[in-house]
């Protein structure tokens, strides 16, 4: 790239939060890492709350829309898997090995590097919001969800309609994707399903086995086929994935619990797919959470345009990301890396990675016409 220096404050940043350990909701320490790596770098107007750090460029103008550039410097706990030390970013053939590197601290380092590039600028056409934030792995209430009303996303900037959406404000959220332009995120839903019977010993009639009564059920969550199809991800899937019964041998189980896992298009609400569910089967069927929702953004949006203008691939996701809360405003998800190693034993990003992401967040930046 023109400036290697970018690049190297970039991968110097990578190694450091490689260092410090960051599960989710212990991430205060990476948190203190970044806020010092933008104030070195003269980036005032520092907000922090909880885990998460966010700024806004120089010359920010409320009259203007605003883009986000979001990513998450929480990971996973790393697996007993890993043959290497963790948290010591090891640079071995271009790669660059640690917790984190991938998924998603690569895009942390990329974004923040094209933010610094545009910082200063007082010719933009939009405003930037660095945001840098917890919890994404766990989808926890601590995260991008709890500093969403102060970015003031969205919001009009007319007070008395303060309900308007500020035209234009969209997001670009760093994931490991290739540097491929995702368009649609497939949603989540986790389903807890309980069959109930009545218990009785084996040995003899009686009872009425809830394994028994929850097969009609299982057997309909395995083939039931939701009409409309997603040009990018086709059908929802809903898997059974987990099940549960039984005190002993000996007794007929008055209980079956059985979990299911749904991958939702961006055709149905996570609530259609529930009600649809619960018209079918007998047993009670409870969600975890409806929030995980899938997203998508229309081909002819600023920023699909201005990706496809750099020759960026568009697809679709079947991961979930921070996505799933910025539902006030359209998003993409882009970034260094590949989505196969997130969360793998040995995990690394390459170098020529980081570099191109950067290159190319910038390049996405600057074509962007609002």
């Amino acid at each position: 790239m023109k400036d290697s220096g970018l690049f190297d404050d970039a991968v110097a940043l990578l190694s450091e939060l490689i260092r410090v350990p960051s599960f989710s909701r212990e991430e205060s320490e990476t948190a203190r890492i970044l806020a010092q790596w933008l104030g070195d770098k003269s980036i005032m107007n520092l907000h922090r709350r909880g885990n998460n750090v966010w700024v806004s460029n120089l010359h920010f103008d409320p009259a203007k829309p605003t883009i986000l550039l979001c990513s998450h410097h929480d990971t996973v706990r790393p697996s007993e898997a890993w043959t290497r030390d963790p948290f010591d970013p090891v640079i071995e053939d271009g790669r660059l090995y640690g917790l984190g590197s991938n998924d998603a601290g690569a895009s942390v380092v990329s974004l923040s590097t094209a933010f610094r590039h545009f910082y200063d600028r007082n010719d933009l056409k939009y405003n930037l919001i660095l945001a840098l934030v917890a919890e994404e792995e766990i989808s926890g209430p601590g995260g991008v969800r709890s500093i969403l009303p102060e970015l003031e996303l969205g919001i009009g900037n007319n007070p008395s309609t303060p309900d308007s959406a500020r035209n234009g404000d969209f997001a670009i959220v760093g994931e490991p994707t290739g540097m491929n332009l995702a368009i649609a995120e497939r949603g989540l839903m986790v389903l807890d399903c309980t069959a109930k019977g009545r218990a009785g010993h084996a040995a003899r009639d009686e009872g009425d086995n809830a394994i028994y009564r929850s097969l009609k059920d299982i057997e309909w969550f395995r083939d039931y086929r939701f009409p409309l199809k997603s040009p990018l991800f086709g059908e929802v899937k809903m898997s059974v994935t987990m099940i549960s019964a039984g005190v002993g041998h000996n007794v007929v189980p008055a209980e079956c619990r059985f979990v299911v896992d749904c991958r939702v298009t961006e055709c149905y609400t996570n609530e259609d797919v529930l009600d649809t569910v619960r018209q079918y089967v007998a047993c009670s069927v409870e969600p975890r959470s409806l929030h995980l929702r899938s997203s998508s953004i229309e081909l002819d949006h600023p920023v699909v345009q201005a990706g496809i203008a750099v020759e960026l691939n568009t697809f679709g996701s079947p991961t979930t990301s921070d996505q799933v809360t910025l539902t006030a405003i359209p998003s993409v998800k882009i970034g260094p890396g590949q989505s196969a190693r997130s969360h793998s034993a040995d995990e690394y990003v390459e170098l020529a990675e980081i570099e191109r992401g950067i290159e190319l967040y910038i390049k996405l930046l600057e074509k962007i016409v609002l």
